[in-house]
């Protein structure tokens, strides 16, 4: 039974021991006799101050409720803990004796030292403006940062003996150069063009008249070749359509005459007296071989 009782004991100690571990201590820290009564001038970190005075330093100050928290010793009352929105992302918790820290998603950037808003970045050449987002340098200004206000072009070199060299744009200012650097860079320039100059490369004559020659050959064989081609078409046509007009020729010549008949009247006595004339004249032809072979009888 006795051992029952001391292991409860021990383990409501261990509980408790747990339970204020990470919490903060509590009550004054810091205070000064007054009379009867004590002032607290500090409370402990996390906790905000009850009252001033009174005559238990631990009832002078109590610990903030959960999501609040103070960092001033003598403030009376706790601060609500930020929530990170929109456009922020939790970077620490929130704790007793600080506030959340947040900070911003990509291509954003804190618009203050709290990062209690998030703006675009701006990149170079551009800057912020009042409406938290970009924009670019007017005409006459620069900006080689990022998310920074845009500057005004110099209008000379710093040093008097400089030179500008390359001209100021958006993204960077004039470029100054000393006057001999600038007189030695110039002649190295001249030196290498005339050394250019002054030794032209020969050509290669034999290389171009090969590419000539390779060219010309077999344009001249492929024009003669089309040449003859066109030429015996030419001939095979001709020769065909002379074989065609003997053709229509001859079958024109042998073609017979075939005439319609017909029941004309005028047309049928035409065809008669044709006819007997046809036959008088062939007996007067027999009349005629009868005659002569009498006389050739009577001669014998």
């Amino acid at each position: 039974m006795a051992v029952i009782l001391w292991t409860l004991v021990l383990s409501v100690l261990i509980q408790g021991c747990l339970s204020s571990v990470g919490q903060p201590e509590s009550g004054c820290m810091k205070w000064r006799p007054e009379g009867e009564n004590v002032c607290c001038d500090a409370c402990h970190p996390g906790n905000r101050r009850v009252k001033e005075c009174g005559p238990d330093p631990k009832g002078l100050c109590t610990p903030c409720d959960s999501d609040y928290y103070t960092n001033d010793p003598k403030d009376y009352k706790c601060q609500m803990c930020t929530e990170c929105m929109g456009a922020q992302v939790l970077v620490k918790k929130c704790t007793a004796t600080s506030d959340t820290v947040c900070g911003c998603i990509e291509g954003h950037i804190c618009g203050d030292e709290h990062c209690s808003f998030c703006v675009h970045k701006c990149d170079k050449g551009h800057e912020p403006t009042d409406k938290r987002t970009c924009r670019p340098c007017p005409d006459g200004t620069f900006n080689d940062q990022i998310h920074q206000k845009c500057k005004p072009w110099s209008t000379k070199c710093p040093n008097p003996d400089q030179v500008i060299v390359a001209s100021a744009n958006k993204i960077s200012d004039i470029k100054c150069n000393t006057t001999s650097a600038v007189t030695v860079s110039a002649v190295t320039v001249s030196a290498v063009t005339v050394s250019a100059v002054t030794v032209p490369k020969q050509p290669d004559r034999t290389q171009d008249e090969g590419s000539v020659a390779f060219f010309v050959v077999p344009s001249v064989f492929l024009m003669t070749l089309i040449i003859i081609i066109m030429i015996i078409a030419v001939a095979v046509k001709t020769s065909s359509k002379t074989d065609e007009e003997k053709k229509t020729k001859k079958e024109t010549i042998k073609t017979p005459i075939i005439r319609t008949p017909t029941d004309d009247p005028e047309t049928l006595i035409a065809i008669e007296c044709s006819f007997h004339e046809a036959q008088q004249e062939q007996g007067s032809s027999s009349e005629s071989l009868a005659s002569k072979d009498s006389s050739d009888r009577l001669i014998v």
